[in-house]
């Protein structure tokens, strides 16, 4: 006589179940909305450390830029030159320290969950962690460090033709303030929640915009086509309102962006509709103060660059009558 044991029995079928629950909870690569999503815990500081993923492309990119950085001013360091230790702070602080905050920590994990969570992202990517990379320099970094051939090539990539054009500041400007209006105001932006790929790739292209825009800004690397900072202040002023008009206009829409996806997630912690009044508000204020910030940073550096040219101009006049002094004691 065949004995089956009553606990196999019971759990053959509840196997039925458990894969059902299972598959709901397993995210694919791409696809709708997920339950695993859902079921998140509510974002607060605590989610951003316990919920911290270090599996992206990203982190790895991360660290080997940290590594590059690091080691060139190691060989700097040993032949006996200087190089300004705030640059490395900035470099490897709030430069890329601030996007591994806003990428590998739990702010990564909740950015396609609620809109407000992925604004700070984009704030970050965009305004704040360029402006530290150019501070600290890393193409002059380079081509102190570099070996002949390698920099002769950086060189020719920094003074080439498609790097003059979109290093260009009216140019680099248009492309800063067009990109958002066609990633949230277009299907773009459902199609990069619905893929990995192309979200992982808005993340990479956020650091790139704002680097193109912030670095000839700075004007520490070496780059072609600097405007004067009259001009350069003009510009960033003009960034101004960019920021009060998207930021408003987001807050004002009654649709909602990404379509359904924010509602179909389920949260019972959140309210997409206002949550997207957050995010608005969140890209307004941020980035007027990084604006501004930015602006009374750029008149500093004009104010120290007239002090160095006036103290210049005195050497020289010093120089010249020294000379004359000279003629007239020899006559």
């Amino acid at each position: 006589m065949l004995h089956v044991d009553p606990m196999t029995l019971a759990t053959t079928a509840a196997l039925p179940r458990i894969a059902g629950v299972t598959s709901t909870i397993l995210p694919p690569a791409d696809g709708p909305p997920l339950a695993a999503e859902a079921a998140l815990p509510p974002f607060s500081i605590t989610a951003v450390a316990t919920e911290a993923r270090l599996d992206s492309w990203l982190a790895v990119g991360l660290v080997l830029a940290a590594g590059l950085y690091l080691y060139g001013v190691h060989r700097l360091r040993v032949r006996g030159d200087r190089w300004p230790v705030i640059r490395t702070i900035f470099f490897l602080g709030p430069g890329l320290g601030g996007i591994a905050a806003v990428t590998v920590t739990g702010v990564g994990t909740y950015d396609t969950t609620l809109l407000s969570v992925h604004m700070v992202q984009h704030m970050v990517l965009s305004m704040i962690s360029p402006i530290f990379l150019a501070l600290g320099a890393p193409v002059t970094l380079a081509l102190r460090t570099l070996p002949v051939g390698p920099r002769k090539r950086l060189l020719a990539v920094v003074h080439s033709r498609v790097a003059r054009v979109y290093t260009f500041p009216l140019v680099a400007f248009a492309i800063f303030v067009v990109n958002p209006f066609a990633l949230y105001f277009t299907d773009l932006y459902r199609y990069t929640l619905e893929h990995v790929w192309a979200h992982e790739l808005v993340h990479a292209h956020f650091i790139l915009t704002g680097c193109l825009f912030f670095w000839p800004l700075l004007g520490l690397d070496p780059l072609p086509g600097r405007w004067p900072y009259p001009g350069r202040a003009l510009l960033m002023l003009l960034s101004v309102p960019f920021h009060t008009v998207l930021g408003l206009t987001i807050m004002q829409s009654s649709t909602l962006f990404g379509g359904d996806w924010y509602p179909s997630l389920g949260l019972s912690w959140a309210d997409p509709r206002q949550d997207q009044v957050l995010a608005g508000g969140i890209l307004w204020a941020g980035g007027e103060f990084v604006s501004v910030t930015m602006l009374a940073v750029l008149v500093v550096q004009w104010m120290r660059q007239a002090e160095r040219e006036a103290r210049r101009i005195d050497r020289e006049l010093d120089r010249q009558e020294a000379r004359e002094r000279a003629a007239g004691s020899s006559a």
